[in-house]
């Protein structure tokens, strides 16, 4: 190969890291300007122009025409967000916005969700255009603003108003998956086939407000209560769809176990906290609000809650969520997004196969569904079909998945090398 596509991975890695494209979901952040025109810049660099798209001021993508234009062949969409979490310092033993290395491991917000794709893919598309080796068919590059709030201000705000930026494209690579985990002692590489629906709730109780001396048979608190405690331990069913099955049976043939759905994903580890949640819809309660002084009994309460549900359960998991906490709470249903799944076959599904193994010869590979969501939701409106291939070659005592968000998140810096060949390899085939 006359280039090396992993050569600026980790470098261009820091440097989106250095730039601070915090979401805190109320426009009180950074936005990703600053990143968007450093990718820009890295692609103007390498002769390939771009456009940066404000959906408002500061909150900023980039999207760039590459590979043959005049290809026949239907077009390719690879996309990642510039936006990461908010982190704070004082809970990190580096500072997650200086980008160190320690012991192989590149620290940082983004350092996995997602910046860690869009440099590889930085990395791979300038070696490739460097040395005149673009992929024959159409490529959309797409680095999108707000992921990490849903979209709105991102790729949503590009499915409405700039639709004609995807037209030819009919599929997808972005987060999540394609990284390593361990399984009967040998490597399993994950591939994001489907994502589950969002169903955020506000759950509301009301009663009789009072004075907090007196009896009260119709407190709001402890009607809401009630609803959360069933709702907390009510056990949803086991129901894993195509891609779970597929991974649930790649599970049997490394283990030669034959247990239960939920036994069978017990050998993923501490992974199992994301993977285990692609056979099941979920509900947390993720926030209270009640009362204003201590003797005196509120006359409501509210409780939001962050509902999963999965491909099929759309129509069924709000009315299940209802008559679980009963009728002296209400469900108000106030964000929501679609369950996804594709069926894990055809030419690209086959790419990124070939590649991991190209690699990675002991590789095995089985899709997975989601626990979060991603930008997928909005490429499908548009009839982009999308997958996730971020290929990572993993420490296999690292708890990976808690990193996604976590403290302390990083990533090896061979990892980092080794996705970018195989990305690299990938877009000579696909």
């Amino acid at each position: 190969m006359a280039y090396a596509p992993e050569t600026e991975a980790v470098d261009i890695c820091r440097d989106l890291i250095r730039i601070d494209t915090s979401n805190y979901g109320d426009d009180s952040g950074p936005g990703e300007r600053a990143a968007a025109e450093y990718v820009a810049a890295s692609l103007a660099e390498v002769g390939i122009m771009s456009e940066v798209i404000e959906s408002e001021r500061g909150r900023a993508s980039v999207v760039a025409r590459w590979g043959n234009q005049d290809s026949t062949r239907p077009g390719l969409l690879i996309h990642g967000h510039l936006d990461v979490v908010p982190a704070q310092a004082a809970d990190w033993t580096v500072d997650p916005f200086a980008a160190e290395i320690v012991d192989g491991y590149l620290y940082g917000r983004g350092a996995v969700d997602m910046k860690d794709f869009d440099a590889m893919l930085l990395s791979v598309v300038r070696a490739r255009q460097r040395a005149g080796v673009i992929p024959d068919r159409p490529i959309l590059l797409v680095f999108t603003a707000d992921e990490e709030a849903g979209g709105v201000k991102g790729a949503h705000w590009l499915v409405e108003h700039r639709p004609e930026l995807f037209e030819g494209c009919t599929e997808a690579i972005g987060e999540v998956g394609g990284f390593s985990t361990e399984v009967g002692g040998k490597r399993l590489y994950l591939i994001e086939s489907g994502e589950k629906g969002i169903a955020w709730m506000r759950l509301r109780a009301r009663g009789t407000a009072g004075h907090g001396s007196m009896r009260n048979d119709d407190n709001a608190v402890m009607h809401l209560s009630r609803g959360l405690l069933a709702l907390g331990e009510h056990e949803w069913p086991a129901e894993p769809g195509p891609s779970m099955q597929l991974l649930l049976a790649k599970v049997r043939e490394l283990t030669g176990s034959h247990g239960s759905p939920d036994e069978l994903l017990e050998h993923f580890g501490p992974a199992v906290r994301m993977i285990g949640a692609g056979i099941r819809n979920t509900t947390n309660a993720t926030m209270l609000q009640a009362g204003y002084k201590h003797n005196v009994v509120p006359g409501e309460a509210v409780a939001y809650v962050d509902g999963r549900f999965l491909p099929g359960h759309g129509d069924s998991f709000v009315p299940a969520v209802e008559g679980i906490v009963g009728d002296a709470v209400s469900v108000e249903p106030y964000i929501g997004q679609p369950a996804l799944e594709y069926a894990f076959e055809g030419d690209l599904v086959d790419a990124m196969t070939v590649s991991l193994h190209a690699l990675d010869p002991e590789a095995h590979i089985a899709p997975f569904v989601m626990s979060g969501g991603t930008d997928a939701k909005a490429w499908d409106k548009l009839g982009i079909t999308s997958f996730g291939f971020v290929p990572l070659q993993l420490p296999a005592d690292l708890d990976f998945t808690a990193l996604f968000h976590g403290v302390d998140e990083r990533v090896p810096t061979a990892s980092l090398e080794f996705g970018s060949r195989v990305f690299d390899h990938f877009l000579g085939i696909a």
